[in-house]
Order: C-alpha cells, then structure tokens, then sequence
C-alpha cells in the first residue's frame, strides 16, 4: 500500500479520468476569501481549477494563522496542494468551530462533489460521521477523534511522545523544581499528552512537582492566562500548554510574570521572544501524502481499524521540538545534551508507554 509519490500521481489522474463520481468533482476556478466567518472560503486555494481535479476542502475551527493547530494543518495541507496543483483543487474554511455549524457546512461541500474533506478538530467527530453516512462516494478525515466510516478514517498525534519530551525539557529547565501543564479540553490526545509530560518531567528529574489544569475550551484564552498567573505565582517557572486560544493566554502570563513558557504544535517565540523557551512543532505532512496515497490507490475504503488512524509522532517525523530561547541561561550544555539523547530515544521508538486508558 506504501507507493512512491510518482506513481501516485499517475493513479490520481487516472482515477479522476477512468471514475464519473471523481470526474464530476472538476468545477470552477477555487474562491479566494478572508475567511472571517464560518462557511467562508479563504485565502489558500491550490491551483486552476479542471474539470480532472480532485475537489479537496479543509475545514478548520480557528484562524489558518493562530500559530497553533489551525495553522499547522493549514501550512501541511496547502504545502501538498501546491506540490500536486495538477491534480488537486483545494478550498480552506475557518472558523467553523460551532458544533450546529459544521454538520451544515460538511455537507455542503458533500453536496458540491468534493472528494476528500478534512475536518480539523474532535468536535467535527459526530457530525462528520452522519454526513459519511449520507455520501458514500467522498472521503471524510476527522482531525483527532474515535468514531470513523468505511469512507472515513482520523488523523491524530501521538502526544504521549511530545508531551514526554516537553516534560524532560521543563523538569531540567525547572529551577524551583515546580513545572505545570495547561490543557484545554481533556480529549483524549491531551490526556495522553499530559500523562507523557509527567513521565518526561519524572524521567528528568524524579519527585519534581507538577501542576496540571484543563480549561475545558480551546478558545478560553482568559481562563487560561488566569490558570498560568496562579501557577507562576504558586512557585512554578515553567509551563506547557497544549494549544489554540489558551496558548496565547498562557504565553501572554509567562511574558507579564517573566517565567518560561514551552509552546504547542508551531515555533511560538514569535508571541513571547524572552519567554518562549523552546516548543512542539506538528508536521501534519507525515500522514497527508499518506493519506491521500491510499485515497488515489483505491485502499482506503478497505483499510483495517487499526490503518484508520494516521499517526503522527517524533518517530515518523510528526513532532519535534523547536530550536532553543534560553535567554535565562538556565539550560547547562550537559542537560541540553541530555534533552536531545532523550528526543532520539523517542525517535528511535525507546521509550516504554502504559496502556493508555
């Protein structure tokens, strides 16, 4: 099923050209837009569009520039649609975050033929599966989540192996011995996430004390910055968090308390350039061509359970973590040297994990 990416491409065009229900997928030329309201197109669109082109739409529940998650799948998406342009129409929405708003919105595009349509984020799950239901001959992937289709499948992160590693990093640039992690809701990739940064942080620096909240809602940028202000006034020095609306909270408290922040999913230094110590960055790519491969070869209407999820991880490239701001001088030569032994035994797959509940 692995195929190289020429090969691909041939299989692409010729499905598109050989199968009525792909070739009804061509249209007009791509809208452009701002983007600024749910069910409005914006600004990415790959390409002219051809009546031979697969209609492909990403919907994202934020900004496609929220230095986070949004902006990740908007970056490795678009990248594959300017790669493959000949072969590949791609519409972008954001801001469908409202669960009453994205039934509606996928099956819109359902409606319009488009082919493969990308739901990005866990409270697309429910919605997304019922318009499967409804429209055999599109291909729906879920942005983190469990229920799937024959005619869908889920894309999610590893966290456990991030997470491990911005543990060890914050244990070791820790110089109270108190660390926290700030989530938003406790889906499940947060909450292996969040297990992975305490066994990281123990693996560092075993008995180090760690403070962990969920908000309870990815925008609660407020709630967030309050929960990072408690930490940091309770002793804590350095925090994770696990992205969107309550990143920019939690960066915005370390750079008013001065403290240190590891940020989630993009390079963040850019919100805080003295307080952003260091990162996850996700790259979505490492399953998209994947993806898309068993989409064009015909395999992924018959792909087992276990194949219906694309995982990314540091192993497979999916995660690493971003270069070094220590402006404080806290990280010593011999500890940084240590925090990169520990990202190769996440590469190399080294790391033993619990059952994950």
């Amino acid at each position: 099923m692995r195929k190289n990416l020429s090969t691909i491409i041939a299989l692409v065009l010729g499905i598109l050209l050989i199968l009525p229900s792909l070739a009804a997928c061509g249209g007009g030329a791509a809208t452009g837009g701002t983007g600024g309201t749910a069910g409005t197109p914006a600004t990415g669109d790959a390409g002219a569009a051809g009546a031979e082109k697969m209609k492909v739409a990403l919907l994202l529940p934020g900004r496609k520039d929220d230095v986070s998650f949004n902006q990740a799948m908007y970056e490795g998406v678009t990248a594959y649609a300017n790669a493959h342009s000949e072969a590949i129409d791609l519409k972008i929405v954001e801001n469908v975050y409202e669960v009453a708003d994205i039934e509606p919105a996928l099956t819109d595009f359902a409606d319009q033929g488009y082919k493969v349509i990308f739901g990005h984020g866990f409270q697309f799950m429910e919605p997304m599966v019922n318009v499967a239901d409804r429209y055999p001959d599109s291909r729906f992937l879920l942005g983190t989540g469990y229920m799937f289709r024959q005619n869908s499948a889920i894309y999610d992160v590893a966290l456990e192996s991030g997470g491990y590693l911005m543990g060890f990093i914050a244990a070791l640039a820790s110089e109270t011995g108190k660390i926290g992690v700030i989530g938003g809701a406790d889906a499940s990739e947060m909450v292996r996430g969040h297990a992975g940064y305490r066994l990281g942080a123990e693996a560092a620096k075993p008995g180090i004390e760690i403070q962990e909240v969920y908000t309870g809602d990815w925008n609660d940028t407020a709630g967030a910055y309050e929960a990072a202000i408690g930490m940091y006034d309770s002793g804590v020095d350095v925090i994770w968090h696990s992205g969107d609306g309550i990143g920019l909270g939690v960066v915005q408290a370390a750079v008013d308390k001065d403290k240190y922040v590891l940020g989630n999913v993009q390079d963040q230094k850019s919100l805080g350039e003295n307080n952003v110590l260091s990162g996850l960055q996700y790259h979505w790519e490492a399953v998209i061509d994947q993806i898309f491969l068993d989409v064009a070869d015909g395999s992924f209407l018959s792909l087992t359970d276990d194949q219906r999820i694309y995982w990314i991880t540091i192993a497979n490239g999916g995660m690493e973590y971003t270069p070094f701001n220590d402006t404080k001088g806290t990280l010593t030569q011999d500890e940084l040297t240590a925090i990169d032994g520990a990202y190769q035994q996440l590469k190399n797959d080294e790391i033993p994990w619990p059952v994950w509940g």
